[in-house]
């Protein structure tokens, strides 16, 4: 053995697997389930599928359509378009109006209305501005009700009611040149214009179906995760689904949040039939009631510390302290922190990048073992539990944190149909075929999660036109060209929030938070220099190309080799719209620094301010 195998072996103490042959068994439930159609196996939700992003919590209220002008245009209303809404108002910015698809603000939680659901990150690093709120949430991860009202009091606190244009979607987005301001037009015949527009559309709002035979062909009742039928199911966020009790449901999914309802269906409904295509890693939530004397600990400023040492945690750089102490701070300290510092002082050198890469692997394996090993434990039949282990890397999907939805599988009337890969065969008029044998079913729940690998303007379901009638959705056509992921040429005046060339973090409203302050800082300055109109330079556009292109992650071969799904682009690794094919390689805090060191700098470098 080498010196460094030793020092493995010491570090992470007797492996108890054979590392090769898990390797081979991960690339075997890989390639089973690679298919050729990718992110076409979903249906986008138009035509006959349209009624999936009606709106069943709230019926718009008549109103006359709008015809004026004002400064700022956000659209979105989730936290993205709150924290843009909240940080412009800081900056003197108060004429903001806000359109918004949903009847209220909240976004992803408005949406997002299914029993069981929470945050699963610490809703205290998670809920943004809870200092200037002054609030505290219930819980370690906070319930959808909960999130949804927080959003409500951010929207009241800078007053974004006041000229919101609520169950509304936008349609067209121009650019005046002769005017210099931009033309908004929606579905309710509003026709304004806006100095500036700040896109804070995010990616989980738009829900994808799978197109499946026969999909039409089916005649029971139907619905989304995100549109959830409590007409039909009865029960609260809380459960008691009392509608269920005499019917014989199917979820398809068992992403999270199939994790997060699975344990109320399979608690209400006469049968419940979960079809998986590939399980969940799921670890252990440990959900608690916030306690006083964490609450009497807190001093100003404790929030925006909190996250930072969040992600600084989550991506591998050392702290002193582990602030959060939960599942995901947990992964990253065995993988990247405590696990190389050990083996690097045992060496008595820094670990080479090959070494280092070895290590993080090693540790991956042993993780998913106890994982593996959860299910076996808790699970009481051997082969639902065998069928329930993830055989992947930890974060080849995003990982959950669940203590009832492993449980669920011992209820007698909880069927996991496992697909081995597969998937559904076929939809009939009264159920589903799947591994050959057809199920009754008086209700099919979608749990199949949102559109995040199609195009920008497909998910937001409009384009953007630019100067000289540019359309958007023609420049990105073959790779997004930003500044700092938030300004792009020929595009003035318009802002994009989300993940277009910017950092990705588990934490997302922290990024988000960071780039409203960078765009209220941006129209500050403009503001100051008696300007109206600011744009990306091509050159200030090509330098950050370049920058992404010299720091693109070395993620290509591990993503390569996971098992299919949203974070790789359903298999396919060539994908311009994909999760992570637009994020910046150094990682959120590098890409925070960079914004940072940029507003500091105060000359807009990369744009032109006339």
């Amino acid at each position: 053995m080498t010196e460094f195998s030793d020092v493995l072996v010491e570090t992470l103490g007797a492996i108890d697997f054979d590392p090769l042959a898990l390797k081979e068994k991960y690339l075997f439930e890989r390639d089973k389930r690679v298919r050729t159609d990718a992110n076409e196996q979903y249906i986008e939700v138009t035509g006959d599928f349209s009624s999936y992003v009606d709106d069943p919590y709230q019926q718009a209220p008549e109103r006359e359509p709008v015809f004026d002008h004002v400064d700022v245009a956000i659209i979105g209303g989730g936290f993205g378009g709150l924290l843009m809404g909240g940080r412009l108002s800081e900056a003197g910015f108060n004429d903001v109006r806000v359109i918004e698809k949903g009847g209220d603000f909240g976004g992803t939680w408005y949406w997002n209305r299914y029993p069981g659901a929470m945050c699963d990150v610490e809703s205290y690093c998670y809920l943004p501005m809870l200092e200037e709120l002054d609030y505290i949430p219930k819980h370690k991860y906070s319930f959808a009700p909960e999130i949804m009202e927080h959003s409500k009091n951010i929207a009241r606190h800078y007053n974004l009611y006041e000229k919101a244009l609520l169950s509304t979607g936008v349609t067209a987005v121009t650019w005046d040149d002769a005017h210099d301001h931009w033309i908004i037009e929606t579905d309710k015949g509003d026709r304004f214009t806006a100095r500036a527009v700040a896109m804070a559309n995010g990616p989980l709002n738009r829900p994808k179906l799978p197109a499946i035979e026969g999909i039409n062909d089916y005649q029971g009742h139907t619905f989304h995760t995100s549109r959830w039928d409590y007409d039909y199911t009865g029960g609260s966020n809380a459960g008691s689904l009392d509608g269920l009790k005499d019917k014989r449901v199917g979820i398809i999914g068992t992403g999270a949040t199939a994790v997060q309802c699975v344990p109320h269906l399979g608690a209400s409904a006469k049968e419940l039939f979960v079809f998986q295509r590939t399980p969940s890693s799921i670890d252990v939530r440990n959900n608690r009631e916030t306690p006083q004397e964490f609450v009497d600990s807190l001093e100003p400023g404790w929030q925006y510390r909190r996250m930072e040492n969040f992600n600084k945690l989550v991506t591998g750089a050392e702290q002193d302290e582990d602030l959060v102490n939960d599942g995901w701070t947990d992964i990253f300290r065995n993988l990247t922190g405590i696990a190389a510092k050990t083996a690097a002082k045992k060496l008595g050198r820094r670990l080479t990048p090959q070494e280092r890469a070895e290590l993080m692997e090693m540790s991956d394996y042993r993780k998913m073992e106890t994982i593996r090993t959860r299910a076996q434990e808790i699970v009481d039949d051997p082969k639902i539990a065998e069928s329930l282990k993830p055989y992947y890397r930890q974060f080849c999907k995003r990982p959950c944190f669940h203590d009832e939805y492993l449980p669920t599988f011992n209820r007698p009337n909880v069927h996991l149909v496992d697909t081995e890969g597969k998937g559904i065969e076929q939809f009939t008029e009264t159920g589903l075929i799947a591994n050959g044998e057809h199920y009754e079913l008086d209700c099919i729940i979608f749990a199949t999660g949102f559109e995040v690998g199609t195009s920008y303007t497909r998910r937001s379901g409009y384009d953007v036109v630019g100067r000289d009638g540019q359309k958007l959705s023609d420049k990105w056509e073959n790779g997004l060209r930003t500044v700092h992921g938030l300004q792009t040429e020929g595009f003035p005046n318009a802002f994009f929030m989300g993940f277009t060339q910017g950092a990705i973090t588990v934490n997302v409203p922290q990024t988000l938070n960071e780039q409203a302050v960078h765009v209220a800082y941006i129209l500050d300055k403009v503001r100051d220099a008696d300007g109206s109109v600011i744009e990306a330079t091509v050159e200030g556009e090509q330098a950050w190309v370049d920058e992404m292109d010299a720091k693109a992650r070395m993620g290509a071969k591990f993503r390569a080799e996971c098992t299919p799904g949203y974070y790789n682009n359903e298999g396919v690794a060539e994908n311009p719209n994909g999760f992570f094919s637009a994020s910046y390689g150094a990682g959120p805090v590098k890409f925070f620094e960079i914004l940072n060191d940029w507003r500091e700098a105060g000359d807009l470098e990369g744009c032109d301010v006339r």
